[in-house]
């Protein structure tokens, strides 16, 4: 019951959090955006399950996130950084998803997510200017993330490792909106989908430990 009791709690919050962006009301999100998600670590540490390295990868990676937002929220927005927090949680999720799990990979999942990443990330390139290398790595990282976290659903076919998956691939939804709008041209309801994807990823992964 406890798992419920604080997911409802990360949703209210992450639901103030899109209504005081969209009314542009900045102490609000500077506030409910780090609540949300100290929330949704909550999850993991309170959680039943034995003190394994996919567990402390896990909250390692949630702690990365929660600097990331915290960099963007920024009022001298440091996207850079931001974007290197990220790309070290996803190297934390990564590690994790391969932690337990045969060195015997399936590559078929691999050839969608490369083929996404490429055509998102040419029709990206021409706003991008200096950050091209940065944003190529970081969508390689991700993109590693997901086909990891498909590899261990593969392999042991369980209800945690597929909620992992879809949290991996709600993170890359979540991210192409983010880089729509930073780069390309922001939407009325642009970041509405990038937080909402961005918060529903992070409790699909919480609820895979």
């Amino acid at each position: 019951m406890w798992i419920i009791a604080i997911s409802i709690s990360a949703l209210c919050f992450a639901a103030l959090v899109i209504w005081a962006d969209y009314k542009k009301r900045r102490f609000l999100v500077y506030l409910f955006k780090p609540l949300t998600m100290v929330f949704i670590i909550v999850i993991p540490l309170m959680a039943k399950a034995a003190a394994t390295n996919y567990k402390y990868l896990i909250l390692s990676g949630l702690g990365c996130s929660l600097l990331g937002d915290i960099f963007l929220m920024l009022p001298k927005r440091r996207f850079t950084q931001g974007l290197v927090s990220f790309l070290i949680a996803h190297l934390f999720y990564s590690a994790a998803f391969l932690s337990a799990i045969k060195v015997r990979f399936s590559i078929w999942p691999i050839f969608p997510l490369l083929l996404y990443a490429l055509i998102f990330f040419l029709a990206l390139s021409p706003y991008l200017k200096k950050m091209k290398f940065p944003v190529a790595a970081y969508m390689l990282v991700i993109t590693a993330m997901a086909w990891l976290a498909s590899q261990r659903y593969l392999q042991i076919k369980e209800t945690k490792p597929l909620l992992a998956f879809i949290g991996a691939i709600l993170f890359i939804i979540s991210d192409s909106s983010l880089s729509v709008n930073q780069f390309i041209r922001k939407h009325q309801f642009g970041q509405a989908l990038t937080l909402s994807t961005y918060f529903a990823a992070q409790w699909f992964i919480t609820l895979s430990v």
